[in-house]
């Protein structure tokens, strides 16, 4: 499947169309004319194509790398990589006070660090923090190398620290708002659950399920059930309605809750598709071929969203 041109078009605006390079380019500055012996200037070179080779200590990581979790197993692969091939595609860094910072290719200067080399190339950049996180998150996301929660952290990043409203984080990443808003609702489960998900434990389908419980308690109980059990996302739509109907614990025992059902599936279903279409929690009642939606908001700005996804133009 190919990646949104939005996508496209960052990184090539990050790494400046360079193709991969193991080794210094060694840029002239004076060109010989045929005709003349005298020495001309070349024409103009861009810097920014050139490769530098630059102490590895003085190259430092990015406190806006939105991804923070790194495999050792894979870091000592790349490394034995590296050891046979080199480095094969240049750091991407910006200059801070003397050092450089790591814009993209962290994994790279780790496997380098591995391997205590001296050095290493660089393609020199100038960006600022919000560009440098909007491009992070960017080859993150081109190369799916990050966890739920790390996109969704990179996300809010956006949102909170640089005043980005979710559909300006959606367009610069090359996401729909949908996904960007549903990423951003797992930031409100509790941390314990936002480790199963950084762990591939939980599914954003388990999460996307228990996030329409009423407490943390509540989600800490689904989500250990979930892995006690090694209940799919089905099962867990049973479970979160036996669990919204009684607001009580659970039995530990394997197997189904007791209790009536307080939804049913194919309710708490809309229900789920609802929220997912909205980016914000969805409450549906039906009985009997009546009841009715209610759609939580926390902002005006939500509130404008919400309205635009409906269809509905303010004067």
């Amino acid at each position: 499947m190919s990646k949104p041109a939005a996508l496209g078009r960052g990184l090539s605006a990050l790494l400046g169309g360079s193709p991969p390079m193991g080794n210094p380019v060694t840029v002239p500055v004076f060109s010989i004319s045929p005709a003349a012996t005298a020495v001309v200037p070349a024409a103009p070179v861009d810097n920014r194509e050139r490769v530098l080779r630059v102490p590895l200590a003085r190259i430092h990581p990015c406190a806006f790398q939105p991804r923070k979790d790194f495999s050792p197993d894979a870091i000592a692969e790349l490394a034995a990589s590296i050891r046979e091939q080199g480095i094969v595609q240049p750091l991407i860094v910006r200059e801070r006070d003397g050092e450089y910072e790591l814009i993209a290719g962290e994994r790279r200067w780790r496997a380098a660090q591995l391997l205590q080399l001296a050095e290493a190339p660089v393609i020199l950049r100038e960006a600022s923090d919000r560009e440098v996180l909007e491009l992070a998150l960017i080859e993150n996301l081109q190369r799916e190398n990050l966890n739920p929660i790390e996109e969704a952290l990179g996300y809010g990043q956006l949102v909170g620290q640089f005043e980005l409203t979710q559909d300006e984080v959606a367009k610069k990443v090359g996401k729909s708002r949908a996904v960007v808003a549903n990423a951003l609702r797992l930031l409100k489960l509790p941390a314990e659950v936002q480790g199963y998900l950084r762990d591939a434990r939980l599914s954003v389908g388990h999460a996307k399920v228990i996030l329409g419980l009423n407490s943390d308690d509540q989600t800490l109980l689904a989500a250990r059930r979930i892995l006690k059990d090694a209940l799919n996302v089905r099962q867990t739509e049973t479970l979160v309605a036996h669990l919204l109907q009684r607001g009580t614990t659970i039995s530990s025992n394997r197997g189904k809750a007791g209790g009536p059902v307080a939804k049913d599936i194919h309710v708490t279903d809309v229900e789920n598709k609802l929220t997912e279409r909205f980016g914000t929690k969805v409450s549906l009642r039906y009985r009997a071929g009546k009841g009715a939606v209610e759609i939580k908001f926390f902002s005006d700005d939500e509130l404008e969203r919400i309205l635009q996804i409906a269809g509905v133009k303010m004067d």
